[in-house]
């Protein structure tokens, strides 16, 4: 049974400050300059929180996790951040843009109960790092709080939250904020105690299926191991067995996947080409005049539908291919949910088996990755098609996990539009 309750959050206030200034995107998606950039959009940008900067002076008394526990602090206490005073659930609505269609993203959040992965109703869906984790450890520690919701999925055809959030998006929201890419981003409070009791009643025997922020999900796993060593667990539902959750329908609409592209170093003993025609048949875009960013779109559109279909780039061709299995028998020792991936044939199957590939790197936007791949040391850039929702729910299910970067849900939540304080 899922243990999902409402909340008492802390938010902008939006006498105050202005939310498109203040809020951010997940700290794993800041570079280093765009973390300089949001600093200067407002001196109470949620960065300085949840992804502050080092200092060459900091020590084990002064740094970023102390100075993001003061900035929490002082805000607060200045009125800057406002604490609702009865526990609520919060409406979160993303109005987006892409390839020309107008969508929109809607779920809510909440405090999940945590439970050890793969013991219950919540399922994971990647690997993960260990390096992110210890990050965000730091962030619990010195702050007391979830600053950063982690996105999830249930499925309900009966619809009964969608229907509350439906009837929501009439009124005004608390927060309206636009982010870089001019997308709104809108929240409103739940805090009626029929739709509270609905939402927790329609959830409680739901899947929950991590899309986004395993690593947020581990981090707080290890802090509810570190209170337990330190007997403040009393009676279970201490602030800290919960983490903030956005959860979304996936019976609604408005969910979009994007693949995330894969820039690898090849041994150069092994001919790319010649090796992959074994299983691939191998066609080069062209003609010659076509530019680059016209080669990615057919490669793109040539790819799309197709089972065990890639796109590549090779370095020393300049050129574009596509590569489409030919049907002949492949061994893969995986599970049979995962086998069949594309992602899980990539790494699998060409990388480990047929290219001998023991590094390569990630990136989403595919100009970017073949401009990487160009500057070398890379030889080549592997593009996948999306992953499907159906897909991470069976390997979920099932007790597995996808290669890291499998999955990649647009558009990002922004860090800010609620935070969960221990």
């Amino acid at each position: 049974m899922a243990d999902i309750i409402p909340f008492r959050g802390i938010l902008y206030n939006p006498e105050k400050v202005d939310a498109s200034l203040t809020t951010a995107p997940p700290y794993d998606i800041v570079t280093p300059e765009f973390k300089e950039e949001l600093y200067r959009k407002d001196p109470h940008n949620i960065i300085r929180i949840d992804f502050g900067k080092d200092s060459d002076s900091d020590s084990e008394h002064e740094n970023r996790y102390t100075r993001a526990a003061a900035y929490l602090s002082d805000w607060l206490s200045e009125g800057t951040l406002i604490r609702d005073p009865e526990p609520s659930f919060y409406s979160y609505e993303i109005n987006y843009v892409i390839n020309g269609r107008s969508l929109k993203t809607r779920g809510f959040l909440g405090a999940v109960k945590l439970e050890e992965l793969g013991s219950g109703k919540i399922h994971p869906h990647e690997m993960t790092y260990s390096k992110p984790k210890s990050d965000r450890l730091n962030i619990l520690r010195y702050c007391d709080a979830n600053t950063s919701p982690i996105y999830s999925l249930y499925s309900s055809r009966e619809k009964i939250t969608s229907a509350i959030l439906d009837d929501l998006v009439k009124t005004a929201p608390f927060i309206d904020a636009v982010d870089g890419d001019g997308f709104r981003h809108r929240l409103w409070r739940i805090s009626n105690s029929a739709s509270i009791n609905s939402i927790i009643k329609e959830m409680s025997d739901r899947d929950i299926f991590i899309a986004d922020g395993h690593h947020r999900y581990e981090t707080a796993l290890a802090f509810q191991k570190e209170m337990r060593g330190k007997g403040l667990i009393k009676t279970g539902k201490e602030p800290f067995n919960y983490a903030l959750m956005f959860l979304s329908n996936m019976e609604d609409e408005g969910l979009t996947l994007l693949p995330t592209h894969r820039i690898v170093e090849i041994n150069s003993d092994i001919n790319i080409k010649e090796t992959l025609k074994k299983y691939f048949n191998l066609e080069k875009i062209g003609p010659v005049e076509t530019t680059e960013e016209q080669a990615r779109q057919q490669m793109f559109r040539a790819m799309e539908g197709k089972v065990h279909s890639f796109g590549m780039f090779l370095v020393n061709t300049g050129s574009y291919y596509t590569l489409s299995f030919n049907g002949t028998a492949i061994e893969i020792d995986l599970p049979e949910c995962l086998k069949t991936l594309d992602v899980s044939v990539l790494h699998k199957f060409v990388f480990e088996d047929l290219l001998k590939i023991g590094h390569y790197e990630y990136e989403m936007d595919p100009a970017i990755a073949v401009n990487r791949a160009k500057k070398g040391p890379f030889e080549a850039v592997f593009f996948l098609n999306s992953t499907k929702i159906n897909d991470l729910k069976e390997v979920a299910l099932a007790g597995h996990r996808m290669p890291p970067k499998s999955t990649y849900f647009y558009p990002k939540l922004l860090t800010g539009m609620v935070m969960y304080k221990f």
